[in-house]
């Protein structure tokens, strides 16, 4: 059994979190501290582990948000995802979480992709956007473009974990078929 960390921090998209969570339905949450987090939209998270007290993860998911823009500024959270993300099998953002990536070191030299509206910064930063896909794989650096992107990542980071046909059971599970209403306009 995989151990997998979710990363929350006040500004969290609650989608990039709860999308992936779904899927990830056995995962512990991963926490900047222990207690009450505040998302984007206001959604109340209460966290299972701190920096200092969570287990040794073998995924580490970084999700997006307005709060990721105060993250790559905290020296405390990007020296934590460069040591807890370097002895992680797998690291995975969802959205913006990509700049999280980069400014950790996680992301240096690997194509990334990230929301659409911050494609161009995160290519200012110096870094390597794929702008055609909903996610990229680069070595055990995976990065989504957006919140449905991120249910896409988790579930096929579940067939990597486990095996295709888990991954295909637990999306007919969750019901996941998307089928936007306005696709084509």
């Amino acid at each position: 059994m995989s151990t997998i960390g979710i990363l929350l921090f006040d500004g969290v998209e609650e989608l990039d979190v709860v999308g992936p969570w779904e899927v990830f339905t056995a995962s512990s949450a991963l926490l900047e501290r222990a207690g009450a987090v505040r998302c984007r939209k206001g959604m109340r998270v209460l966290t299972d582990f701190s920096f200092t007290d969570h287990p040794p993860l073998d995924v580490l998911v970084v999700p997006g948000g307005d709060g990721v823009l105060l993250g790559v500024q905290d020296p405390a959270l990007l020296r934590w995802l460069a040591e807890v993300g370097a002895r992680a099998r797998w690291v995975v953002s969802v959205c913006t979480g990509a700049l999280l990536l980069h400014a950790s070191g996680l992301g240096k030299g690997r194509r990334l992709a990230t929301h659409w509206a911050f494609e161009d910064r995160l290519a200012e930063l110096g870094a390597e956007v794929v702008r055609d896909a909903r996610w990229v794989r680069d070595g055990n650096v995976v990065s989504s473009q957006g919140v449905s992107a991120g249910i896409d990542v988790a579930l096929w980071l579940v067939g990597q974990l486990h095996s295709p046909a888990h991954a295909r059971a637990t999306q007919r599970y969750i019901q996941y078929d998307p089928a936007p209403p306005y696709a084509d306009g």
